[in-house]
């Protein structure tokens, strides 16, 4: 069940044209998400791919799948800091800045507005979800765009198609590892 839902809401990522995706996931029981979570880190690891639960609430684990490496430089653009310090990130250490995260997601009900830097958003596109309230955007997609609209609204396409055919071919028999493009 986990795995048609990483092809389901994270191909782009698994595809290697994303840095990362979210998605929450429904389970039965602590004993079978972790298991699952386990089976599905050793088939992604490998690749660069790495699964964490941002947030667990009674039987639903906010599930963040993201590559490493990508995260790491995606981190460190300009002004990414700059916006990460005003809600509390003091390093701009992976492990440090996840960290912190999961603590922000613990301490609210809502998504933390600098989620999407973590999410492969383009700083200016949060940065107006943040000035603009989630208002007032030109489109809407995968986030709310801000800014270069057009050329956005051809990533989001790209995904949609990505998604598509990866659901397909999962469907056809191709296993997680298969579909997953090494860093």
């Amino acid at each position: 069940m986990l795995e048609k839902k990483l092809i389901e809401h994270c191909s782009p990522t698994l595809a290697g044209l994303k840095t990362a995706n979210l998605f929450n996931y429904k389970f039965s029981s602590i004993d079978a998400l972790f298991g699952e979570l386990q089976d599905a880190g050793q088939k992604l690891n490998e690749k660069g791919v790495y699964i964490e639960i941002l947030r667990m609430r009674e039987s639903r684990a906010l599930v963040y799948v993201y590559r490493k490496r990508r995260l790491e430089k995606d981190l460190i653009k300009p002004g990414v800091q700059e916006l990460l310090r005003k809600y509390g990130y003091s390093s701009s250490k992976l492990e440090e800045c996840l960290c912190w995260l999961k603590q922000r997601f613990q301490e609210s009900d809502c998504f933390p507005h600098e989620i999407g830097l973590f999410l492969d958003y383009p700083l200016s596109d949060v940065i107006g979800f943040i000035e603009q309230g989630g208002k007032n955007c030109k489109c809407c997609g995968v986030w709310k765009v801000y800014s270069n609209e057009c050329e956005t609204q051809a990533l989001f396409a790209r995904f949609r198609k990505c998604t598509e055919v990866y659901q397909r071919v999962f469907a056809g028999g191709r296993t997680l590892a298969q579909l997953t493009v090494a860093a």
